[in-house]
Parts: C-alpha cells; structure tokens; sequence
C-alpha cells in the first residue's frame, strides 16, 4: 500500500454517506479536508434529496448530486454518473458508505487514490482498504469516518458536525411559524416521531401526543411536528384534535426548509433520526430517545439529553421488535416531559449557527 502522508491532491472526491443522519456526522470530513488541502478542489458526492442540504456548503467547490441507481435504473443514467467522475480527473477519493456500489463507482470512475473501509467484498476496489477500528461500536460514529483521514497524515480533529443556511431561508421560515400563530415570545418545541430506518427505533405515537398535551400547559408552548410523506399519516393522527398551538409539518418541507424549521426551535424532541443530526448541527438542544440503536455510535453530538433504558436486548439494530418493545416502553411519559421542560428554562445560549448572508 503506497504511503500517503505526503500526497497533495488536487481534485478532491467525498463520497458522502446514504442517510440523512449519517451525512450530517460525516461533514466533519469535508472541513477537515479542506484545512488540510486549503488549495485542492473539494466535490462532495451525495444522494438527493439528502444532497440539499450541502448546497449552500462553503468549504466544497462542487455538489455532485445523482438520484439513488438500481437494476431498474436506465443505462444512460448510469454512463451520465461514470461520464462524471471519469471527467473529474480525481486524484482522490474517500468513500465514507460502506457499500460495494459505492466503491465499484470510484473505481469505473477512475477515481487515482481511493480509501474506504474494507468489507462488502469491496476491498480489490479500494486502493486504500482499512480495517474498522477495533472500538467502532464503542466510539461515535463521527470518530469512525475522521479515522478515514488518517492514511493522508490528517489527525483527528475536534470539528463538529454542521450544517450552512442563508439568512434569507430563515427568514421564509420564520414568516411561515408566524402565518401559524406563532409570536416571538412563544417556545418552540419541535418533535419526531418517526425515523426511517424502521419502527423498533420509535417511541409510542400515543406517548408524544400525550407529552405533547402536557406541554401545552405553559400557555407560551407551541409544538411543531415534523415527519416526511412516509410518517405524516401517523402525524396526522398523533395531532388530531389536540390544541391549535400544534403545527404539522409533516410531509410539507423540504430538507433544507426542515433545517430552518429545526434552528428555530428551541428544542427537539426525537427518536435517534436524521432530524436529531440536523438539530445536534445547527445548536438546537435536543431531547433523544433510544432503543434498538446505540447512543454511543449514533447519538446527538451537540447538546442534548438522551433517554435510553439499557435493558438486556438493546441495542439489538433490528428494523422492527421480534418480542415486546420493551426498551422504547420503558421510557415515561413524565421522564421526557420533565426533560423537554429543563431544556426549555435552561438560560438561552446563543447558537453558533453557520448563517450565510444572501
């Protein structure tokens, strides 16, 4: 394996993760990256929709946005995404999904130099094949992808994740809360009751409705929900009926409207979801709760409060529970109400945002 410590490329190529959440935890890369190479062209290659939310990224020079490829895919889809990367000319690549795709692209793309973690018979693909740290499952994922750097001579850093909005987004969004009713003395509570990667890492939609009614008690709450097309009928059901000081947002918002939303919030209130990630990104306290996944490996990297009963089969990462729920059904309603209430009257701190001027 060729020593890269002294390499200096000049075409930069980040092959950026498959979800919403993991995106978030990997733009640590991109700025570490770009502290080390200031002078080097930095593309960063990325799934949409998930790709919205680096468009306004100002330490990358290219987004390379393609739509999610499969069998069913038409051929000249396919050949548009090589043509791509061939005309890059990158001269180097790192592929943070662990997936043979993901590898095989960089590879039929020319991509020189390419590192990624081994596995997925993937690793006659890589220039550059790393063993997982032997504590992966006991670190934080966002340690994980930084240990990716670590062939170019790039230590690990102390850079969070973040995200980047325009002021004028902010603003839309703001006008949007006030069209809702809501006043600039209200708190706002946001809350996610889904996560896509399935329904053993959601609470019971019946305990955030009935956090939720208790909340409304402080006449100054309002409560927003959020969810994508897939959740918003459970959201509409969880809000039916309940105060008008509640707003579903469910299926209505963009990814990078969503964000806006989340920064306006002064807390969330989440199963372990990409939301969490934005809202962990942006400064916003959050509220997690955690069951079948590991708050070690996934959890909230900003300010936040995590909830997670550590009972025998958790963390299992089963997509659905094959016996009772027992780790979701052991948190409390009072528990994440008195949480969401402490971040609420805790003394504002002012949030570093990333806040582009337009």
């Amino acid at each position: 394996m060729v020593d890269l410590s002294q390499l200096k490329p000049q075409n930069i190529i980040v092959r950026m993760p498959n979800w919403v959440g993991d995106m978030v935890m990997a733009t640590p890369i991109l700025s570490d990256l770009r502290k080390a190479f200031p002078d080097a062209r930095l593309t960063a290659m990325c799934r949409f929709p998930i790709s919205e939310l680096l468009q306004e990224d100002v330490e990358i020079d290219e987004l390379f946005a393609f739509t999610k490829t499969s069998r069913l895919v038409r051929r000249d889809e396919k050949k548009n995404i090589l043509d791509r990367l061939r005309k890059g000319n990158y001269d180097l690549g790192l592929i943070l999904p662990n997936t043979f795709s993901s590898a095989w692209w960089f590879w039929q793309g020319g991509v020189k130099v390419r590192i990624g973690y081994d596995g997925a018979g993937r690793s006659s693909l890589l220039t550059h094949s790393l063993e997982k740290p032997a504590n992966a499952q006991n670190q934080h994922l966002v340690m994980t992808y930084k240990h990716l750097l670590s062939p170019l001579g790039i230590p690990v850093s102390d850079t969070k994740p973040r995200l980047y909005l325009k002021e004028k987004e902010i603003e839309q969004a703001k006008v949007l809360l006030s069209q809702h009713g809501v006043k600039p003395h209200h708190k706002i509570v946001g809350i996610n009751p889904g996560a896509a990667y399935g329904s053993a890492k959601c609470w019971l939609p019946e305990r955030f409705r009935e956090v939720t009614t208790k909340l409304l008690e402080d006449k100054d709450v309002i409560v927003v929900y959020f969810g994508d097309l897939v959740t918003s009928n459970l959201v509409k059901e969880v809000c039916q009926g309940l105060s008008t000081r509640v707003i579903n947002m469910a299926g209505l918002t963009s990814l990078r409207e969503l964000a806006c939303l989340i920064s306006l919030c002064n807390v969330l209130l989440t199963n372990d979801s990409g939301p969490m990630h934005i809202a962990g990104a942006l400064g916003t306290s959050v509220v997690a709760l955690f069951g079948s996944t590991s708050s070690v490996v996934t959890g909230p990297w900003q300010e936040s409060t995590v909830i997670q009963k550590h009972v025998a089969c958790s963390p299992c990462y089963r997509r659905t529970c094959p016996i009772d729920f027992r780790c979701m059904k052991q948190i409390g309603v009072d528990e994440v109400v008195q949480s969401v209430s402490e971040m609420l009257h805790k003394p504002s701190s002012s949030k570093k945002l990333h806040i582009l001027s337009d």
